[in-house]
């Protein structure tokens, strides 16, 4: 039987002495994997059109009649709390996403920049006290943050969630690394030699070459804020302020409550409506960030 061929750029697993029960190991494995990991995502979406009858006696993995997909998608619009709609709670978390992710990359890639290419007393400590925020636990935060917010009125407000999410030691970090791997130091000491300050190569040199790290930081933080529950959960009061993570908690609770007749296919419908925007994200911004890590920085 004639071998298919192997991409450019690829070696042959058999060439690196890889056997073909090892192969077939590692394909099972990763099938699996797969299958574990887009199960709960088919269940949602096939029970996102079925009635809340369905939903509790058919099979879950298959569709049932009536096929109620615009229903439900038509139930969003409703009020399920004493002031908000789910699409209320879905444009709340994409301001969040926005804001949020969008200051977290640019603080991340001034930091990262910064900790890359300029030595100064205490850099290095400075950089290990950024990282030791990665061990503090979120709700450790909780009471501190609470009591900082009474204080300086940011409780029940959209600057509340927003400017948490604006700092990033993960994204401090990646940037750091992609920095350092991806913008030559020659590249950097020529443009000075030319005359260019340090804004203008930052901008014009730095930023080009950075691209996929901060997609990368981009999307991580847009991921945090989406899922983010604790930080509104314990900062907002008011259901117009939920973001959808808070929002669907509420709806669970309704979901277990006597006479709920509708919130079930709204919970399931909801959570399908959650994991679009991030998966169209993805699909969108992955051209971006599969690049290789010099896009062009140094020729020859």
């Amino acid at each position: 039987m004639k071998q298919k061929a192997t991409p450019p750029g690829m070696v042959p697993l058999h060439l690196l002495g890889v056997s073909r029960r090892t192969q077939v190991t590692l394909t099972t494995i990763c099938v699996l994997f797969g299958v574990f990991t887009l199960a709960p995502i088919i269940w949602i979406v096939i029970n996102s059109t079925k009635t809340q009858f369905n939903i509790i006696q058919s099979f879950g993995f298959w569709f049932a009649r009536p096929f109620e997909l615009v229903h439900n998608l038509l139930l969003l619009n409703q009020n399920v709390g004493d002031d908000g709609t789910y699409l209320q709670w879905l444009g709340n978390t994409a301001l969040y996403a926005v804001a949020g992710s969008a200051g977290a990359t640019v603080l991340s890639a001034l930091a990262g920049y910064a900790f890359s290419r300029y030595r100064f007393r205490g850099s290095r400590a400075l950089f290990a006290l950024v990282m030791s925020a990665l061990l503090v636990p979120i709700a450790a935060l909780g009471l501190p943050l609470y009591l900082v917010y009474a204080k300086v009125g940011l409780i029940n407000t959209v600057w509340g969630m927003i400017l948490p999410s604006m700092v990033s030691p993960v994204g401090v970090y990646l940037m750091k690394v992609f920095i350092d791997a991806s913008i030559p130091q020659d590249l950097i000491d020529a443009a000075r030699m030319d005359g260019a300050g340090e804004v203008r190569i930052f901008l014009r040199i730095g930023v080009p070459l950075m691209v996929p790290g901060l997609v990368t930081v981009l999307l991580l933080s847009v991921v945090a804020v989406w899922n983010n529950y604790f930080l509104p959960l314990i900062i907002y009061s008011r259901d117009s302020l939920y973001p959808i993570t808070v929002g669907l908690g509420a709806l669970t609770g309704r979901a277990t409550s006597a006479g709920s007749t509708q919130i079930e296919p709204l919970l399931v419908m909801g959570g399908f409506v959650t994991i679009v925007p991030l998966i169209a994200l993805f699909l969108v911004l992955q051209r971006y960030w599969r690049g290789g890590a010099l896009l062009g920085g140094l020729t020859g």
